[in-house]
């Protein structure tokens, strides 16, 4: 299947380069995820501009706990703030917000906040904000897994009955589209356990770029690049006439 003039209904970035990108400008991390905040902004812009379905971002990684503590300090209180100055332009706009990711050892008034974003945004439909947050692909889906072990226990569910199906609905992204176009910044190429399941036919691109310098430009050569290529989706390219 040609992506030729199609765009994807699902991107996926992976928002990398934020503390690179500050310390070759001589500044603090901390300027450098500041400046992710408006890279942030200009992609979703770039999104609705180019009638994507959803754009899901990688905000903070079950990994990421690992990290100086002052450092996850400011991506906490950054998050907030986040939340405090965007998400009502956000609403106005029509983009619904979605978080993914455990919640169970955040802070109270930081769920509070998620919860309220994404009830004050449910009813939009120009473009799915998904915010992946305390977020790990692996643990997601044992998850699900759990989820439908317990089903099988209390026999709700035959163990040869479990289908691929079953399984998508029990991850947090149901009942989004699958991933089409992943795009990770900052010249890592890996994906670093970031929607392994829902990736299972994306188109990969790696971007040298760091994430701040992320912009409408960028956005759209990566589009460009999926649309050239031929999704086959495990066949054989079809034969031309």
């Amino acid at each position: 299947m040609s992506s030729q003039n199609h765009i994807p209904r699902h991107v996926a970035i992976i928002m990398d380069g934020n503390g690179r990108w500050a310390s070759e400008r001589g500044l603090p991390r901390s300027a450098g995820h500041k400046a992710g905040i408006d890279a942030l902004r200009r992609a979703v812009t770039c999104a609705q501009d180019m009638d994507v379905e959803c754009l899901t971002i990688y905000s903070f990684s079950t990994e990421n706990w690992s990290r100086p503590k002052a450092e996850v300090a400011f991506l906490l209180a950054l998050l907030k703030r986040f939340i405090r100055q965007d998400v009502a332009d956000l609403h106005s706009k029509g983009v619904r917000i979605r978080v993914i990711g455990a919640r169970e050892d955040l802070e109270p008034s930081l769920v509070r906040m998620l919860n309220d974003a994404e009830q004050l945004t449910e009813a939009n439909t120009q473009l799915t904000l998904v915010v992946a947050f305390n977020y790990g692909s692996q643990q997601e889906i044992l998850r699900a897994t759990q989820k439908l072990a317990h089903d099988v226990a209390a026999g709700r569910l035959a163990p040869n009955d479990i289908t691929m199906a079953h399984i998508e609905a029990n991850l947090e992204t149901a009942p989004m589209p699958p991933v089409d176009l992943l795009i990770r910044t900052g010249g890592e190429e890996r994906i670093s356990n970031f929607l392994l399941w829902q990736c299972a036919y994306a188109e990969f691109i790696f971007l040298r770029q760091y994430w701040p310098d992320f912009d409408a430009v960028l956005f759209e050569k990566a589009v460009a690049t999926y649309q050239s290529r031929e999704r086959r989706f495990g066949g054989l390219k079809a034969k031309s006439a």
